[in-house]
């Protein structure tokens, strides 16, 4: 009698689930949070307040992406339905930061890396779809620094927006010394992910196009 297939543990799906819905709900709070959004029903407080859960949502959402695939590693746990739904919640976690951010109109310097890195994520993602079944372009090892590298970059520009409400100022309100320098390295490393994205990107694109010239 063949025994019973043993069944996944489901705990980095969940995880991999819990970042998915994170992602949309950090994007309701940042638009809402954002100036002129939501200025008729929600007061200048309760908006500095979403922005802040927005934050924290966030960091707390992009540290699983590492977790889940860890813990689906370590317990041979991959499973096809998470191959598939853990790029989708990274997509949108960063979509939704960097359409929160780019709606607060108060970080100039950022609406073009941010514009190149979304359009190199729906590109890839058009790629895949298109040429599923006939090719294979499996994560890279880049492309998965390239990740890290994005939330770190939005996590910051997210921090440069909520000086107030954790309280980083001078008592007469005005920026402590090294915030504007903490500014513009956020906005470097926004810039930074752009390029790296643009590069994975064009290594995806190169490699498809190196499978389709062998079929």
């Amino acid at each position: 009698m063949t025994a019973p297939a043993l069944r996944a543990n489901p705990i980095p799906n969940i995880l991999t689930g819990i970042r998915l819905f994170a992602g949309v709900v950090m994007f309701a709070m940042l638009a809402g949070a954002a100036p002129g959004a939501l200025d008729a029903w929600l007061s200048p407080e309760t908006q500095l307040k979403f922005g802040l859960w927005a934050f924290w949502i966030f960091v707390i959402a992009a540290s699983t992406d590492w977790v889940d695939g860890f813990l689906a590693r370590r317990w041979n746990a991959t499973t096809r339905w998470g191959a598939i739904l853990d790029p989708i919640a990274d997509k949108v976690l960063i979509t939704g930061a960097i359409l929160g951010v780019l709606a607060s109109g108060s970080l100039p310097g950022i609406a073009l890396p941010c514009g190149l890195i979304l359009f190199r994520e729906f590109a890839v993602s058009a790629l895949r779809e298109t040429m599923a079944g006939r090719i294979e372009l499996p994560v890279t090892l880049a492309a998965k620094w390239k990740t890290t590298v994005q939330m770190v970059a939005l996590a910051a520009l997210q921090l440069t927006l909520l000086w107030d409400a954790f309280g980083l100022q001078n008592e007469d309100g005005s920026p402590l010394s090294w915030q504007p320098a903490f500014e513009s390295f956020a906005v470097f490393l926004i810039w930074f992910a752009a390029v790296i994205t643009l590069w994975t990107g064009w290594q995806y694109f190169r490699e498809a196009r190196r499978q389709m010239q062998d079929l």
